[in-house]
């Protein structure tokens, strides 16, 4: 399974990369990515969310990422993968590793030296932040959840559903995973 993730997740990313984001800034756009989906559930789509935001960052695009429904969990430390670590310091993006191939692959795309690949997907988001995406989540789920919004990752900013609906409102273009 995870093998094949690997593979599908590069050809995802090549793919994107191929199909013409190289463009100007004048014909950038603003970019909602809407995560949804947790590690747990799915961690096709949770994993592809970083690869298509840093390619996103890299053709001009103004990319913010919105963690929303059971994909507040796989932020959360303490929660998600290996449940028996609450009270853990770690999320569930920080226990999931990047493969060694889909880093190499990410180095080769992007122009970057393997040692500015992340190693994880928690590193991956911060990473991310540093490039200027902005990355908020849904507080109403995490109310649900029983997450206290002090246990959530760094790079995440917990946000009422009225920042959600001008996050909606504002993209000119969401992606959904």
């Amino acid at each position: 399974m995870k093998r094949r993730f690997a593979l599908l997740l590069m050809t995802f990313t090549a793919l994107v990369l191929s199909t013409g984001l190289s463009i100007s800034a004048a014909s950038a756009a603003n970019i909602l990515i809407h995560m949804k989906t947790s590690l747990a559930h799915d961690d096709a789509q949770i994993c592809a969310v970083p690869n298509v935001a840093w390619a996103a960052v890299k053709a001009g695009h103004t990319v913010t990422i919105l963690v929303d429904a059971s994909a507040v969990t796989s932020v959360t430390k303490g929660f998600g993968w290996f449940r028996g670590l609450i009270g853990s310091d770690s999320t569930a993006l920080d226990r999931a590793a990047l493969p060694e191939r889909e880093r190499q692959n990410l180095s080769e795309q992007m122009g970057v030296p393997i040692e500015q690949v992340p190693h994880n997907y928690g590193e991956y988001f911060d990473l991310l932040t540093k490039m200027g995406v902005e990355i908020y989540g849904n507080r109403t789920m995490m109310l649900l959840y029983k997450i206290d919004p002090v246990r959530v990752a760094s790079s995440v900013s917990p946000v009422p559903l009225e920042k959600m609906v001008g996050l909606f409102a504002s993209a000119e273009r969401v992606i959904v995973y």
